[in-house]
């Protein structure tokens, strides 16, 4: 008894499934084809998965949102793309050739997101906190000017080593001299003229209390 319920069972299930096969081949084919577009934009869509719900199979749209497949009329299309609606589209069952074209478009999934504040402080608490040390005053520009003040760079220029340049220089100067004063007394400018001219003139005008 159980086998011939079994093969009673077994014949049923094998009669619906070749039998709609045979029913869906006897339909005529349909070449569908088309280009997926955004609804606000008509840019097309590249690379769109298209998936059939009645064959079970699909395809992909190319770089320009183009695709084109075979159906069946009455299947249902599935049309996905990142960042958009998945959209439907039935095919026809009216259509009296076997070619069929369609522009379908789709709508962005647009995700509102409520407003959101960023501070530069992870609290109030820290926030107080720096407000109450805060420094006005020293903003960028203040600081350049410290940096660059002479006691700085007085301080920056006794941490250097000397200058290769600076060195030649007044060993050539030393140089120079002893060349000119060869033969006699070096040149001493408490005896100088010219230079008790111009002290004299400098203390006068007062240039040697100013500095």
């Amino acid at each position: 008894m159980k086998k011939i319920i079994f093969l009673i069972s077994l014949l049923l299930i094998l009669h619906n499934f070749y039998g709609q096969k045979i029913i869906r081949d006897s339909i005529k084919l349909i070449q569908l084809s088309g280009v997926v577009v955004a609804s606000d934009s008509l840019e097309q869509l590249p690379f769109t998965s298209i998936f059939d719900l009645g064959s079970r199979r699909g395809t992909v749209a190319d770089y320009y949102g183009y695709f084109s497949l075979v159906v069946f009329p009455g299947d249902t299309l599935l049309f996905s793309y990142y960042g958009y609606k998945t959209s439907s589209f039935i095919v026809p069952d009216t259509l009296k050739e076997n070619r069929y074209s369609i522009i379908h478009m789709m709508e962005k999934d647009t995700i509102n997101l409520p407003m959101v504040t960023v501070y530069p402080w992870p609290s109030k608490e820290d926030f107080a906190r720096y407000f109450v040390e805060m420094k006005p005053y020293d903003d960028a520009l203040r600081r350049a000017q410290k940096q660059l003040s002479g006691e700085n760079l007085a301080f920056i220029a006794a941490k250097l080593s000397t200058d290769p340049s600076l060195s030649y220089a007044w060993q050539q100067n030393q140089r120079l001299t002893q060349l000119y004063t060869q033969g006699q007394m070096p040149v001493n400018n408490l005896l100088n003229p010219y230079s008790w001219a111009t002290f004299i003139d400098s203390w006068r005008k007062g240039e040697l209390g100013r500095k």
